[in-house]
């Protein structure tokens, strides 16, 4: 086993499950999160099989099925009409097809979980400490505080999102571009919506210039929304802040009566700016490598973020692991993950034109789902270009 001195910047998924997996492999691991607590916003994701490969080889997926719910299918409807384009089985036959359960989760919990499962390894969790910026030496990388501190380090690890300040180190400022769309998001009660009002899907409705997710957390006692809008007039700094839930409710006014229902029962949301940034070159300096949103933000539209940050942590631990040369192990994960992320960020950008019916052709295909939807094609069609995501397994490589 490898036993490097680990730093990693942010205390998000990636970072916890990176340090999961390299404490697991014999390294000593710190984590460096700037917030002076932990917590996470009432929002929801979805862990697809290939991230969930990955967390039941950390030894974490029974607890986080305990907290989770697992949809039966991910549905795309028409935003008034309710028509479908296409319906992608998931539930038993998504774990039949790609050996892993699709789940549906509170970003709190799976938080939770993998925070307790990094006490119990003995990783230091240090809260209220910034790491600023860092310095290659030969065989170390010194480190950066805010607070004026420097450390030592074999290995830094920028975990710390899409604002990384590891990344701007290594890289310059490369400051992320407004898509020109917003993300609404909330929680509602089940108990207090319409009984079997919500299906047990990934529900996905589309329309002219926006789409809305809907789906069920913590076995059902919640639901989880998500309403993305093209909007120009973003001029708030902050990246997410509390909505103003009647001016959401005018924004799907006239939507299927499943939305309207669901936003009429909530009481509180959070709007986000979604902010993209094309590939980068490298994600690798020398003994400092980047993970997760640091590299390869990803927009909404094919419920890959988190996923792809948990593939990242698992291969860049594998690739320390089975190398004899840190360096050469960094570049490695890097060559291993560099092309699939890219290829995930490109297809998740092109997703919004079509769930937004953004242009003719986009219309077209439309039309052309929901007629194979009616004779039983369209499930197929889409179920194989989701193989390459869905199909894959960081840990057999």
């Amino acid at each position: 086993m490898k036993n490097y001195n680990v730093a990693i910047a942010g205390a998000g998924i990636g970072g916890l499950c990176a340090a999961i997996a390299l404490t697991q492999r014999g390294s000593k691991v710190a984590v460096y999160e700037k917030a002076e607590v932990l917590t996470e916003v009432g929002a929801g994701l979805q862990l697809s099989p290939n991230a969930m490969q990955v967390l039941d080889e950390l030894g974490v997926a029974d607890p986080l099925k305990a907290l989770a719910f697992a949809p039966q299918a991910a549905v795309m409807r028409h935003f008034s009409s309710g028509d479908e384009y296409l319906s992608i089985p998931l539930g038993a036959s998504c774990k039949q097809q790609y050996g892993a359960d699709y789940l549906h989760i509170h970003r709190a919990d799976i938080h939770s979980v993998l925070l307790q499962a990094c006490i119990d390894l003995g990783v230091h969790i240090h809260l209220g400490q910034g790491i600023t910026g860092y310095q290659n030496l030969a065989n170390k990388v010194s480190i950066e505080f805010e607070n004026g501190d420097e450390q030592y380090a074999d290995i830094l690890l920028g975990a710390d999102g899409i604002r990384s300040n590891v990344q701007a180190c290594m890289l310059g400022s490369q400051p992320a571009d407004f898509t020109g769309q917003v993300a609404w998001r909330g929680t509602v009660a089940t108990e207090d919506l319409p009984k079997d009002l919500i299906k047990p899907n990934a529900n996905l409705w589309v329309g002219p210039g926006k789409h809305f997710v809907s789906y069920y957390l913590r076995g059902g006692d919640l639901v989880n929304f998500v309403a993305v809008e093209e909007r120009s007039d973003w001029h708030n700094e902050s990246w997410h802040e509390a909505g103003d839930v009647e001016q959401l409710r005018n924004t799907f006014k006239g939507w299927h009566p499943e939305v309207t229902t669901i936003l009429n029962a909530t009481d509180a949301c959070f709007l986000w700016a979604l902010y993209g940034r094309k590939p980068l070159d490298r994600w690798v300096d020398q003994n400092v490598a980047l993970l997760g949103d640091a590299c390869h933000p990803m927009l909404p539209f094919l419920a890959q973020g988190a996923a792809m940050a948990i593939e990242d942590a698992y291969t860049l631990a594998q690739c320390l692991h089975t190398h004899e040369s840190r360096q050469q192990a960094l570049l490695n994960y890097q060559t291993i993950r560099k092309g699939r992320a890219s290829r995930i960020q490109q297809n998740a950008k092109k997703n919004a034109a079509m769930y937004h019916m953004s242009t003719p052709v986009e219309r077209v295909k439309l039309a052309v789902l929901r007629g194979l939807s009616a004779v039983g094609i369209s499930q197929f069609i889409a179920a194989n270009k989701l193989d390459y995501i869905y199909g894959y397994n960081p840990v057999k490589l």
